[in-house]
Formats: structure tokens, sequence, C-alpha cells
């Protein structure tokens, strides 16, 4: 039983570290786990040199994980290309037995379904099990994000565990 958090974004640690992680201390604490955080900026320049230990050994780790958060900046109104890249290393079903969890971050309400539409199918695409509904933060309130997080997890933790 563990928590995997991949994080998305080419800039490590920023907004979407923050909210990734605090998304994935919350099914955490309900499961009694630990958090694994994978920042996947560090292993951006091998994600196409396919057979890259480094990058086999990532996708095996994060794979293995019993629930997966999946958090990335909004870009160009869907996810970026680093974690669609991430994602290309899975085969069919790759991810399943997993259950995972959409989350992004924008600056605009009008990508808040960006989650849903655009994540959710390719995760459900490589056999993740999805669960709940996905999470859109917006910038301009990551403030109360630990107010924001527990209002989903309050509706959403008990399908995780």
């Amino acid at each position: 039983m563990s928590v995997a958090v991949v994080i998305g974004n080419p800039n490590p640690g920023g907004r979407t570290t923050t909210i990734g992680s605090a998304v994935g201390d919350a099914i955490a604490a309900a499961r009694g786990e630990e958090v694994a955080v994978h920042e996947l900026a560090p292993v951006a320049p091998h994600l196409f040199e396919w057979g890259n230990e480094a990058v086999q050994a990532l996708t095996a780790e994060v794979a293995s994980a019993d629930v997966i958060v999946f958090a990335c900046p909004t870009y160009k109104a869907t996810y970026t290309g680093l974690l669609k890249a991430f994602l290309d290393q899975y085969g069919n079903n790759g991810l399943a037995g997993t259950r995972a969890v959409p989350v992004m971050v924008g600056a605009g309400h009008q990508h808040a379904l960006a989650p849903e539409v655009h994540l959710r199918p390719l995760l459900v695409e490589l056999g993740a099990s999805v669960p709940t509904r996905g999470l859109y933060v917006l910038d301009s309130e990551m403030d109360a994000l630990g107010d924001t997080v527990a209002a989903w997890a309050e509706s959403a933790v008990e399908l995780l565990t």
C-alpha cells in the first residue's frame, strides 16, 4: 500500500509540487501511509532515450504504488508535454491495478475542467482507475490551499482507501 505523487512541471519545486504534495499527504494520512513525491524535471532529458535505466526505474516505482497523484500545471488548456512524455513510457494497461488522481493548477477558471476532460482519459487509457473527481486549483487561491484540498478530500479520500 503506497501513495506516489508525480509532478509534471518542467520547473521543479513550485506551486504544482506544493499542490500535488498536499493532495498526496491528504490521501496518505487517511490510508496511514507515506508519500513518495517524484519530480519529472530531473529526468526530462532522458524521456526520449528509450530504455534509459533511470526512467525505467521511475516508471516501475510509480506503477507499483496503489494510488498515484498526477499533478501538472495547465499548459495550453491541457497537461504539459513533460507529463505526456513520461506517461508515454507505459504500455497499454501499464497503470492497471492503480488508482489515479488528476490534479492541475492554472491561472483561469476557463480551464477548470482540464483534469477531467484531458488528464482523466489519458490515465484511464493506461489502465488506471480514476474513482474521484479531479482537482483544479487556481494560482490565485494558493493561500487557501489547505481548505481547498480538505474540501476535495472530504468526499474523495474514502474512494481511495
